[in-house]
């Protein structure tokens, strides 16, 4: 089985669709904007596109955050959907559709595929127990306590009545169709990946879940909901107008699908190159023609990703620097398809180095030398001398390059050589010095001279800006205008990259009003942006994980850490010689109780250590009830290899099981933890130590000597509980 060939009059490419977990973040902004990029390079050469992004909204990870946030999942999935689109035009991305799976069309189309599948018989009832990872909604090989894969969380044994889809029937299927199509997958370790998973043998796959209700139901069996995956991938089919009745919505997935690609994150692609392409095959359908998987942003050492508490926001750098200034450092910076490292400093680097610089300056120079020397009118150019033609054929090779090398995802190589021909208009600006009159240069030589160093400098930022406008709408657009070319919407609209050649900017052409692109970043500009990001992550706590305020707003995206389990930094004291609450942290941090006050009269001391007022500090309910309390009980406990301090704990929260890293190896047996109840702080954000990710923190007393006591109670109490 092949995938058809593409057709030049049309592609279709989705994003993946981003689950409503939490707010966005740099690493989904990056998937969406490389998928822009394309986009608008596709459209400007004069081929129909269809840009696909949306939401993925179900299972039983939203139906927990939501239950957690004090909301109907209903409500938390839009409140997080809407804060993906609002950041999507923002950033003026140029998307034709936004599916969310809640949506009646999503629905209508995924109950149809599940039906199909069924009637061809690749659908079976029967049971299904073992491990289920709820933070990936995907099934892990193993016995109980088995840790995933991917997230490093602890997975939950289930035991549930199921549909099974046949996925064992496809193993050969899927390896003869690599083999025919050795460009479906991409980049090639994601291929060497997942060619090694299929030929180490496909399991039938379970495709419904009846331990929760918040998906789509199984039609003829509603006790069940489909598994999200089989409902999320159908996105890209559904948001066509597949399984619809209307012959304009069928019309359209008729002359878009098969996609001509699929970008998705590297930790997906089991889901997209293995379940995705079976269950089309099952149905009969064609198969996309193209899985390109992008890598990791790494930030502060990790992937950058809610649970690590290491994420970056688009809305901060587009407030600061622009939205163009990421959109460049991100395809500039990263080679598609690998991990790459995120650093303020770096973009600010970048911006100023290649943009405020570089290109930036180059523009305004010419168009305000233009306006100076010849009213803003571009003049005659006059006979090439070599620096011309060199300058020329630079241009016409950069032009020749750019194409393929953006066509092949290789978006850093295409820019780099883009940004030779910056340097080198540049030099050749430099090198004949327009606005330097020599003693023994005659006015009329001087003036064709002026004329044509910057009419040949005009067109090569015209070619560069043809060029680069796909990856810096914004600020293409203004140089455009002043270059006196109209818009550079309408002439991609008109597939003006089709034909892009040198000596398109004709002599008495009307230059517009010079305008600033890149004003230099400042030294500030790095604290401004981390300013933001602490700001953010102090004053607000993200949807999924913790208060039904948040999840109302919508208006963060990392989980905030508790006020009442620890004092500032800046107002910690010597430890007290009473027993004071603590909370039990990977860090061995602990909560110190308030030092005494000195003696009235008593004279100052300033070199010894702050003192912390004889009062403690107060916080207000509003804090208080930002800590989610709860009763856990310790089903395992565990020593770390090389870690003296630390015990791995899974810990039974009645709705579910966690994986908590605690620094009480010194004062407790693990044997003797197992099957003690304790308070943990359910909302802590996570963190990943010595590759394992503690999901809470625990509750302790802290003696003088430093030694913990874990809270506990007399009385019986259920697992979940809420302390308030």
């Amino acid at each position: 089985m092949t995938n058809s060939a593409a057709s030049p009059a049309r592609y279709y490419l989705t994003t993946p669709i981003y689950y409503v977990n939490a707010r966005p973040h740099l690493g989904h902004a990056y998937s969406t904007i490389v998928c822009d990029a394309i986009a608008r390079r596709k459209r400007a050469l004069g081929i129909d596109t269809w840009f696909l992004t949306g939401t993925d909204e179900h299972g039983q990870k939203i139906e927990r955050s939501a239950e957690l946030a004090g909301r109907t999942p209903a409500e938390f999935a839009t409140a997080i959907s809407a804060e993906f689109r609002g950041l999507w035009d923002r950033l003026d991305l140029s998307y034709d559709d936004f599916i969310r799976t809640t949506e009646e069309r999503h629905k209508r189309g995924v109950q149809k595929l599940f039906a199909t599948l069924r009637d061809k018989g690749f659908i079976y009832k029967g049971s299904y127990t073992g491990q289920y990872c709820v933070s990936d909604e995907a099934y892990v090989d193993g016995p109980p306590g088995t840790v995933c894969p991917d997230c490093g969380r602890v997975t939950e044994t289930v035991s549930e009545e199921n549909y099974f889809f046949k996925l064992s029937a496809f193993e050969r299927k899927l390896l003869e169709f690599y083999e025919a199509n050795p460009g479906f997958m991409g980049p090639e370790s994601t291929r060497r990946e997942v060619i090694s998973f299929v030929r180490g043998g496909l399991k039938d796959l379970s495709v419904s879940r009846t331990s929760f209700s918040w998906g789509i139901p199984v039609p003829g069996d509603e006790k069940h909901v489909i598994y999200v995956w089989l409902d999320a991938l159908a996105n890209y089919i559904t948001a066509l107008g597949y399984g619809s009745d209307d012959p304009a919505e069928q019309a359209r997935f008729a002359k878009f699908w098969p996609a001509d690609m699929h970008l998705i994150g590297k930790e997906i692609s089991r889901f997209h190159c293995v379940y995705w392409p079976a269950f089309l095959m099952a149905a009969g359908i064609a198969l996309p023609r193209s899985v390109k998987a992008n890598g990791w942003l790494l930030f502060d050492q990790g992937k950058m990703s809610k649970s690590r508490g290491n994420i970056v926001r688009a809305d901060t750098i587009q407030q600061v620097l622009g939205a163009d200034a990421l959109r460049y450092f991100l395809l500039r910076e990263i080679p598609f398809g690998q991990d790459g490292s995120f650093s303020f400093d770096a973009l600010v680097q970048r911006y100023n180095g290649d943009l405020a610089n570089g290109y930036g300056n180059l523009v305004s120079r010419v168009v305000n030398m233009v306006h100076k020397y010849f009213g803003g009118v571009v003049p005659e150019i006059g006979a090439d001398t070599a620096a011309e033609t060199a300058l020329r054929e630079t241009a016409v090779r950069t032009i020749a390059a750019f194409g393929p090398a953006f066509d092949e995802m290789n978006f850093s190589e295409a820019l780099k050589g883009l940004w030779l021909l910056v340097a080198e208009t540049d030099g050749y600006l430099t090198a004949n010095a327009p606005w330097k009159k020599p003693a023994d240069r005659s006015d009329a030589d001087h003036t064709l001279l002026q004329a044509r160093v910057l009419a040949t400098a005009a067109e090569s930022i015209r070619i560069i800006t043809a060029l680069v406008y796909p990856i810096l709408p914004e600020s293409a657009a203004k140089v455009w205008r002043q270059l006196g070319q109209g818009e550079i919407a309408d002439a991609a609209k008109k597939s003006f990259l089709t034909d892009i050649a040198w000596g398109g900017l004709k002599a008495g052409t009307q230059f517009g009003e010079p305008a600033p692109l890149f004003p230099r970043a400042e030294k500030d500009a790095i604290e401004r942006m981390q300013n933001i990001e602490d700001q953010n992550s102090k004053t607000v706590i993200e949807a999924a994980g913790g208060t039904a305020e948040a999840a109302a707003k919508a208006a963060a995206a990392q989980t905030a850490a508790p006020v009442a389990a620890a004092v500032s930094e800046k107002a910690a004291a010597p430890k007290a010689p009473a027993a004071t609450v603590a909370v039990t942290a990977p860090t061995s941090v602990a909560a110190v109780a308030p030092a005494a006050a000195p003696a009235q009269g008593a004279p100052a001391q300033p070199s010894a250590p702050p003192q912390v007022a004889e009062e403690p500090q107060h916080i207000s309910i509003d804090d208080f009830v930002k800590v989610d309390l709860r009763v856990a009980q310790i089903l395992v406990a565990e020593r770390i290899p090389k870690a003296d301090k630390l015990l791995r704990l899974e810990v039974d929260l009645g709705y579910e099981k966690r994986q908590i890293l605690a620094g009480i190896a010194q004062f407790y047996e693990p044997e003797k933890l197992v099957g003690r109840k304790i308070v943990i702080v359910a909302n802590l954000a996570p963190r990943k130590m010595r590759g394992l990710e503690s999901n809470g923190m625990l509750l302790a007393a802290s003696l003088p000597d430093g030694a913990p006591v874990l809270a506990g109670f007399l009385e019986e109490v259920p697992l979940g509980a809420r302390l308030k």
